[in-house]
């Protein structure tokens, strides 16, 4: 079908010490303030490692909207704060149990406390819904790809060179319900502008549209305008809250200035991780809220997809000969208790269970990482182990134990243990490189879903080989591929336009410098007149087929990867630093762990009508 055409931590205070840190809608001199404040720890000190080759494990969580996902985590931030209970056995969390059986469902259950209410949430999750997917390795394995689950290549890379996998965790392992999930980010913002910062109470009647945000955009904060730019920074798209900006407003806006804006921080803001979408919507309606009502306005569960393909694609690449890590901004209680659920530990009735088993798949994970000033070398925070059991954390002399205050002999890990992967809380790139005895920052292979966060930082700072996974772009190339004819109909008539206006300047050249009687010069006229009709006419029928098609992909605000002809902001930030890119970090399993990804041929503008023939 196509187109138509017409917190409490591990961490004890006394080794880490917190700030605070403002969303970025935050701006001093904005006259839409959206202000959100969060701890974030940091460590100030210098550590050795030991060159024992690890498994790490890094996931990121934004600390903007800190989900209380995890149970007996505090997060003291006004009236956010809460304390959750999930629905997970384990009693070093003191948890409730909350998961169970439904007739063919998987129920992810949780009890949120928030300013002293107590709301529950539940999401059926289907396990007949789960695709049936097979690893490359396994006898089933090694067919034909479906598009919206195949790896595009933008440069080209050997897994034969690359020893060490790593992961994010937060929208890359775990894929958040977006309907759910970032709804409780949301509702817990509105209550705490409502009761921290004197915003009218009319804000806790709205509700929250996650499908109308898309990644890529950007939010003018002081003039209250959501931006969508292509490749060159030109705005092609812009709304005023949710009234879109006509084409004059836009060039006077954005286009009759003396020096290019470079669309930076602190005046802009941009959504680039799927953790922003919420808020963006929320600053829209906020915009507004405060254009209508002038003088207003002052200057409960989380849940998963399952991808019961996640632990066979991490064990096909350790039986490979890679190591695997992960590296996460969440601290150690929440990354415990989302990873048991990714791995799939359920007892006997269906309940998930809260157990250490997951770690087997990873030779080292890091929490509470800091990304992305954990990929800068210069990096100087301290390392420490975390006890998993309780969550302490321990003092390390560069991963290796030390005495702990009070006790003169060091803790030394079990027999059983010293093979077992290690869990520790901050630290540097540095140290990651020395426990996974990495020789080469090209023989790292890490994949997330922050442009900015994973796979920038990571790929500028490092050269690291990354992957950028985007759940969006299974939809995007599947309506791409429906919409293959519309797009050659849409070339069509581009050229048609082309054809109209060479006739025109040729009659107006015509007219202008050749002597011609005047009966001819009369035809010219008369045969001008239609012409400028056609192109009208035509102009239009290609106007309203492009912007059909551009509201195929979404409504507002198009294609993904395209604004207009030109590859959007989003897509090239994607070209330039992500090696590979998906829809899953799954798909990872329906390749070979050896093969070889290759780029397709570039075009340039003289090449494509020849070669794309």
């Amino acid at each position: 079908m196509s187109p138509p055409i017409s917190s409490s931590s591990s961490s004890s205070s006394s080794t880490t010490a917190t700030t605070s840190r403002a969303t970025t809608f935050q701006g001093t001199d904005s006259i839409y303030p959206l202000t959100h404040t969060a701890p974030r720890c940091i460590f100030k000190f210098k550590m050795r490692i030991s060159k024992r080759p690890f498994s790490i494990c890094l996931s990121i969580l934004s600390l903007d909207l800190s989900p209380p996902f995890a149970s007996g985590i505090g997060f003291n931030s006004g009236v956010l704060g809460s304390r959750l209970i999930s629905g997970v056995d384990c009693p070093s969390l003191r948890r409730r149990r909350g998961i169970f059986n439904l007739g063919g469902f998987n129920r992810f259950h949780t009890n949120n406390i928030m300013d002293g209410m107590t709301s529950q949430y539940q999401h059926p999750i289907s396990n007949d819904a789960a695709q049936d997917r097979c690893i490359w390795s396994s006898h089933e394995g090694g067919h034909k790809i479906d598009i919206g689950k195949q790896i595009f290549c933008n440069r080209s890379l050997n897994m034969k060179n690359i020893v060490a996998v790593g992961f994010d965790m937060d929208y890359t392992l775990a894929q958040y319900m977006p309907e759910t999930f970032e709804s409780l980010a949301y509702n817990g913002t509105t209550r705490k502008l409502v009761y921290d910062l004197g915003y009218p109470p009319e804000l806790l009647e709205w509700s929250f549209d996650w499908k109308y945000m898309v990644r890529g955009l950007v939010l003018d904060k002081k003039r209250g305008n959501i931006l969508k730019m292509d490749r060159h920074k030109y705005v092609k798209v812009a709304y005023h809250g949710f009234r879109e900006m006509s084409k004059e407003d836009k060039i006077a806006t954005y286009g009759n200035t003396l020096l290019r804006d470079s669309f930076d921080e602190p005046d802009y803001a941009l959504i680039d991780t799927l953790f922003s979408l919420a808020e963006a919507y929320l600053f829209a309606q906020l915009v507004d809220f405060k254009d209508n009502n002038p003088g207003k306005v002052p200057n409960n569960a989380e849940y998963i997809n399952e991808d019961p393909s996640i632990v066979p694609m991490i064990k096909m690449l350790r039986d490979s000969g890679r190591a695997t890590f992960l590296v996460t901004n969440s601290l150690w209680d929440y990354t415990n208790v989302v990873m048991n659920f990714l791995c799939g530990n359920q007892t006997t009735d269906g309940i998930h269970s809260c157990n250490y088993s997951w770690l087997e798949n990873f030779d080292v994970v890091i929490t509470g990482s800091s990304k992305p000033s954990f990929f800068h070398e210069d990096n100087r925070a301290n390392l420490f182990e975390v006890e998993p059991e309780s969550g302490m954390l321990l003092n390390t002399d560069n991963g290796t134990p030390v005495p702990q205050i009070g006790n003169s002999s060091p803790r030394l890990p079990s027999k059983e243990s010293k093979k077992a992967c290690r869990v520790f809380q901050g630290g540097s790139v540095g140290h990651l490189h020395k426990l996974l005895s990495i020789e080469a920052s090209s023989q790292v292979l890490y994949i997330g879903d922050h442009i900015y966060g994973d796979i920038l930082r990571s790929k500028k700072v490092l050269g690291w080989r990354t992957m950028l996974v985007v759940p969006e772009l299974e939809r995007e190339v599947e309506l791409l591929w429906e919409s293959r004819e519309t797009r050659k109909q849409l070339r069509l008539l581009r050229k048609e336009r082309d054809l109209v206006e060479d006739k025109i300047h040729h009659l107006k050249w015509s007219l202008k410098f050749k002597d011609v009687s005047v009966d001819e010069k009369q035809n010219f006229l008369s045969e001008l007149e239609e012409l400028e009709s056609q192109r009208e006419e035509v102009r239009l029928r290609h106007q309203q087929a492009q912007r059909s098609f551009h509201q195929w992909f979404h409504k507002v605000w198009g294609q993904l990867m395209k604004t207009g002809y030109q590859n959007s902001r989003f897509a090239h930030q994607v070209e330039r630093f992500a090696c590979l890119y998906t829809s899953q970090v799954t798909n990872l399993s329906l390749y070979s762990p050896d093969k070889y990804y290759r780029p397709s041929e570039d075009f340039m503008p003289h090449e494509f009508d020849i070669l794309t023939v």
